[in-house]
């Protein structure tokens, strides 16, 4: 199997060229030339195993064919369970906060840290991972990477618009990673991130990679447990479960679409976004129309331009036959309040604010009398937000031992300017 840019001026490359490129060559995002179908027709035993089944059709022609399983299982020792919620038997939360940073992002971040260390010539010097995160990404590959020989990692967050726990957990790893703290939001990150993996001067002196979801190697691995946790609730219920996922850069709810692609049975894909509204406005039939993105409770969602947009708008004939793939919703600040404030008495689960979203938009549909399965997807654990989410639910929120573990070590982060010319000096220096 080959992969093309969404922007199609380079030549198709394998796998392996894409999974080490991050971006590809023209600025485009690299995309399976066709999307084949899985061949598993229930849940492995372990979600490891569900994921080697569902990525097998990509690794045919890798490198890395004899070794998925065991990439599988280094990524997805960590369990994904679907819970049922206490407000119906058809409300269920898929929880995706048990790994070494308590966020969704740890199981593809270390599937990618594998597959880039089988890969690397060891001979070569060390490649740069460069990431801009909005709140979790930035630590989920700072722990992937920490102290993996042949490999530097570069951080970029907008300073101030992460929680104390988050910026804590972006600062705290020291040796080979680095944390710039930006003057701006993530958009400014984002675009720092892509021009550098753009900069062909830059990549002539410096070995660099990306780590977002712009990635291939972000991407597909996340498909795993949305397949694992649908095959199962096939298996037990006899229908298709649907998801609400929280949604910034569009990435996790990408991965969800395209295991739906492969034939996997998932129904219907909700996007629950912040006040962050553009997918929701452009869902809702508006144009698509990028804007600077705003503060929120739900700041790792705080995208005003989501990078996998394009992804999809490639993937779909016309903006008909998009809109004809999924649902999006925006929901404030106040709505996240009142959500993680109800949630223990109304739901059974205390929220992080960006599930809090999610389990707001399914509250919508059961108000409107949609009464089949869903799952919202859990994409950190509320101790990450413990200043926001603690005072609503009037109570601590015990620490997962991870991330008890991490907040204990001394953190530095260093102040850097939205400016490429600062970023790229960091680089080089």
């Amino acid at each position: 199997m080959r992969f093309v840019s969404t922007r199609g001026g380079v030549e198709p490359a394998p796998l392996d060229v894409a999974l080490a490129a991050g971006l590809a060559p023209d600025g485009g995002l690299y995309v399976p030339e066709s999307v084949p179908r899985a061949d598993v027709d229930r849940a492995g035993a372990t979600l490891a195993q569900t994921a080697r089944a569902v990525l097998a059709p990509y690794f045919l022609q890798s490198d890395l064919r004899e070794a998925l399983p065991a990439l599988c299982d280094a990524a997805f020792a960590c369990p994904a369970p679907l819970r049922a919620l206490a407000s119906s038997d058809n409300d269920h939360v898929l929880e995706l906060f048990h790994g070494p940073t308590a966020a969704f992002k740890d199981y593809a971040a270390r599937f990618l840290a594998e597959s880039l260390a089988r890969l690397r010539d060891p001979t070569a010097p060390p490649t740069t991972i460069l990431v801009a995160t909005s709140g979790d990404t930035g630590a989920a590959v700072g722990a992937a990477f920490h102290r993996r020989a042949g490999f530097n990692v570069v951080i970029l967050y907008p300073d101030g618009r992460v929680a104390p726990r988050q910026a804590h957990g972006l600062e705290c790893f020291g040796d080979n990673v680095r944390t710039f703290r930006v003057a701006g939001n993530f958009d400014d990150c984002q675009r720092l991130a892509k021009q550098a993996l753009s900069d062909e001067s830059l990549r002539k002196r410096l070995p660099l990679s990306s780590a977002n979801s712009i990635s291939l190697g972000r991407l597909l691995p996340q498909m795993a447990y949305y397949a694992h946790a649908a095959l199962a609730f096939r298996a037990g219920r006899g229908v298709p479960l649907n998801f609400i996922v929280p949604t910034g850069n569009l990435g996790n709810a990408l991965a969800c679409w395209l295991a739906r692609c492969m034939g996997l049975p998932i129904g219907d894909i909700v996007l629950a976004s912040n006040a962050n509204d553009a997918l929701p406005r452009y869902f809702a039939g508006g144009d698509y129309a990028p804007r600077a993105s705003i503060a929120t409770l739900a700041n790792a969602m705080d995208v005003g331009a989501p990078s996998n947009f394009e992804r999809l708008r490639f993937w779909h004939r016309d903006d008909v036959e998009l809109r004809a793939a999924m649902r999006a919703f925006s929901v404030d600040d106040d709505a996240i309040r009142d959500t993680i404030r109800e949630a223990p008495q109304r739901h059974g689960v205390v929220p992080c604010p960006h599930t809090a979203v999610g389990l707001c938009v399914l509250e919508r549909l059961r108000e409107a009398a949609d009464t089949r399965p869903w799952a919202v997807v859990a994409t950190a654990h509320p101790a990450k937000f413990d200043s926001i989410v603690e005072p609503l639910v009037g109570h601590a929120v015990e620490l997962p031992p991870a991330l008890a573990a991490w907040l204990a070590r001394s953190a530095q982060g260093c102040p850097m300017a939205a400016d490429y010319d600062a970023l790229r000096a960091e680089l080089l220096g």
